[in-house]
């Protein structure tokens, strides 16, 4: 079925032959990717820049996108890496005091398409009730599209399954890290006496997550994806943090899971992973992750702490998700989502070794779960009788 409005300049095709279309902005040219929706009511531009969108485009549920602008600050890493981005309406003039740069500027300047003018609403319950569909995106400012190319297009995308995407985004090289948190009002500020040096393994890390880990008094160095338990045990460190990314843990596995399971071995060091980390860790530890339906993508999902009551509101952006009935005696799940009861946590019994499907640093997103960061941190006070610096 087809939806034209008036004069069309970009075209959102699925793999099913479905076809949107609406006004285009950004860069001009074509992206094919896997389609998914995000329920974030801000934060498009950190949503934009998180590796771990890797091969997705995003379709914001929000319809006011573009209304606060883009600036350098607020980039979770150096470019986008969504492939591009669907909206109600057309992004709208900044009225943000920190605005930089317009959102459809910004786009075209990093190579990134955005269609306006689509019923979201419409798009994300076929994806809800279909699984996230394949697509191809389309701009051009004279409105010509081949759609039956475009359909072609989109039923070739391989997909996410089997496909390992940690080491298109990770850093190539070794890099240390002290920037902390932004705070009123000076902005970033450096760290000055870090009390823990802390190893984080980069499958796609986003800057806020490296900032809290400073916050928390870790002294971090970065290492690649491909890190082996050898060249982490190399910098001495007090802790290990796996960090976020996109693709198929399986696919990554294939490299990361000897190392982790490694360092799981070896070491007693206290470990902390989220998302695709927490993903990682799971599987090093014997269980299985598997693909969702539409995964979870947004800054309002509801998660349980199966050990203390608690419900927090949390960030997240995930495809796969561990299958908790696959967990090995002496690995605890210790939070669920109350959208669907996925699993959302677990932790080694004895063990100071944890991990999260959410993103507990909050950009965008509610800050209930920060204090994971401080846990980390007292657990790394407590290996070695130092006192845990204040969150």
């Amino acid at each position: 079925m087809t939806h034209a409005p008036a004069k069309p300049t970009a075209c959102l095709a699925l793999a099913d032959g479905t076809v949107f279309y609406g006004r285009g902005f950004g860069a001009t040219g074509k992206a094919v990717a896997e389609l998914c929706f995000n329920t974030a009511m801000t934060g498009y531009q950190e949503i934009m820049t998180d590796p771990s969108y890797a091969g997705q485009i995003v379709t914001f549920t929000f319809p006011h996108v573009g209304n606060v602008g883009t600036n350098p600050d607020d980039d979770e890493t150096g470019d986008p890496v969504a492939a591009g981005l669907v909206v109600k309406w057309d992004p709208t003039e900044p009225s943000n005091w920190r605005a930089a740069q317009r959102l459809q500027d910004w786009l075209a300047s990093r190579g990134r398409i955005g269609i306006g003018g689509i019923d979201t609403r419409r798009l994300t319950r076929a994806i809800r009730q279909q699984g996230s569909p394949h697509a191809a995106l389309a701009h051009d400012p004279d409105g010509n599209f081949d759609i039956a190319a475009l359909v072609a297009e989109a039923r070739a995308f391989p997909g996410l399954v089997g496909l390992d995407l940690a080491k298109d985004v990770s850093t190539r090289q070794t890099y240390r890290w002290n920037e902390m948190r932004w705070a009123w009002p000076a902005g970033y500020v450096q760290q000055e006496a870090p009390q823990h040096r802390v190893v984080a393994i980069d499958y796609g890390a986003k800057r806020n997550i490296l900032r809290c880990l400073a916050s928390a008094g870790c002294d971090v160095t970065v290492l690649p994806a491909t890190a082996t338990a050898e060249d982490v045990l190399a910098h001495e460190p007090d802790g290990i943090f796996l960090t976020n990314g996109p693709g198929d843990p399986a696919a990554t596995g294939e490299y990361a899971v000897p190392a982790i399971r490694g360092l799981v071995e070896k070491t007693e060091l206290p470990l902390f992973g989220i998302c695709l980390g927490h993903q990682m860790l799971a599987l090093a530890l014997g269980a299985r992750t598997v693909k969702m339906n539409h995964g979870h993508h947004g800054a309002n999902h509801p998660v349980k702490d199966m050990e203390t009551g608690k419900v927090e509101i949390t960030s997240m952006n995930h495809g796969f998700t561990v299958d908790s009935q696959t967990l090995p005696a002496g690995v605890k799940e210790t939070h669920v989502s109350l959208f669907d009861g996925s699993n959302c946590g677990i932790r080694v019994d004895g063990r100071p070794i944890f991990s999260v499907q959410y993103h507990p640093e909050a950009s965008p997103g509610p800050q209930d779960s920060y204090y994971l960061f401080e846990r980390f941190a007292a657990a790394m006070a407590a290996r070695s009788g130092a006192a845990a610096p204040a969150g």
